[in-house]
């Protein structure tokens, strides 16, 4: 290993061809540095100055590694400037259901963010189902989850009411089989759907199954089927409630924490504030 400050001597010598300025320019002595340029030859086994010039200058070896010392420099500059910044210091990890991400929820983790900069947000989204589970194994600080009733240990717990929707420009009755456009097996609605459709002894299908929200708005917007959806998440799409099943019961969007002080604290009076003021109709 080369050690930095030997690398520092010797480059401060290269460009200013001279002892004494690299002295001056390292608030150090001419011996102190003359010391430090043996020692990195010695631990190169190359001579790097040549003193005889005039001016002094680097050796062919010297060039070489000259080089390669200015770059093991300013590494050593970034990691020690990033390691002075407390940006990113501690973290906070976040689950949330995909349309629970709105533009407001953002602004708020980046408003959070921009106050604590020591402190790195975490989010990830998912299916409410396996974001509870994670959070019961102590993979998330806070998670936000859809149930249909609030556990005893929710922080706060807000209506989500559901309905069936389908196109605007869908003209006729859906048919036998009916056509699903639904969420991956697992998710809440794909499970409400088909659990409806067999209490009323209809035939269906799996039309299509998007990932997110808006692969799965979009899908409907096309007439490729039906699905249940929040009514909070569909005002911008041409999707209307459709008439072929009444509104299921409402589901419940909680908010759980395992802390409720400090950093945390504020962040999760932040999300249940914009939670609270989420269009449910």
């Amino acid at each position: 290993m080369l050690d930095p400050r030997l690398l520092r001597t010797f480059v401060a010598v290269a460009d200013a061809a001279s002892f004494t300025i690299a002295a001056d320019r390292l608030n150090s002595t001419q011996s102190t540095v003359s010391q430090h340029l043996g020692r990195l030859e010695t631990a190169t086994g190359r001579q790097l100055i040549d003193r005889a010039a005039r001016p002094i200058g680097p050796t062919p070896a010297g060039e070489r590694l000259l080089g390669y010392a200015r770059r093991l420099l300013t590494l050593q500059a970034e990691a020690e400037a990033l390691l002075a910044d407390p940006a990113g210091t501690a973290t906070i990890r976040i689950g949330v259901p995909d349309d629970i991400v709105t533009a407001p929820m953002s602004r708020r983790f980046a408003e959070f963010a921009e106050c604590h900069r020591n402190i790195r947000l975490d989010v990830t989204t998912g299916l409410s189902r396996d974001l509870s589970r994670r959070f019961r194994a102590g993979e998330f600080d806070i998670v936000i989850a859809k149930e249909p009733v609030a556990g005893d240990d929710a922080r706060a717990s807000f209506p989500e009411p559901l309905a069936w929707f389908e196109s605007c420009e869908m003209s006729e009755a859906w048919p036998d089989p009916i056509p699903l456009v639904t969420f991956p097996s697992g998710g809440l609605y794909r499970d409400l759907m088909i659990d409806r459709i067999e209490r009323e002894q209809r035939l269906w299908y799996i039309a299509f199954t998007g990932n997110s929200l808006g692969s799965v708005l979009s899908a409907v917007e096309a007439g490729l089927g039906v699905s249940v959806l929040p009514i909070s998440t569909v005002a911008a799409h041409a999707v209307r409630a459709s008439s072929i099943f009444t509104a299921d019961a409402p589901l419940v969007v909680s908010i759980y924490a395992w802390e409720s002080d400090g950093a945390t604290g504020e962040l999760l009076a932040a999300m249940s504030k914009v939670l609270s003021n989420r269009p449910i109709a």
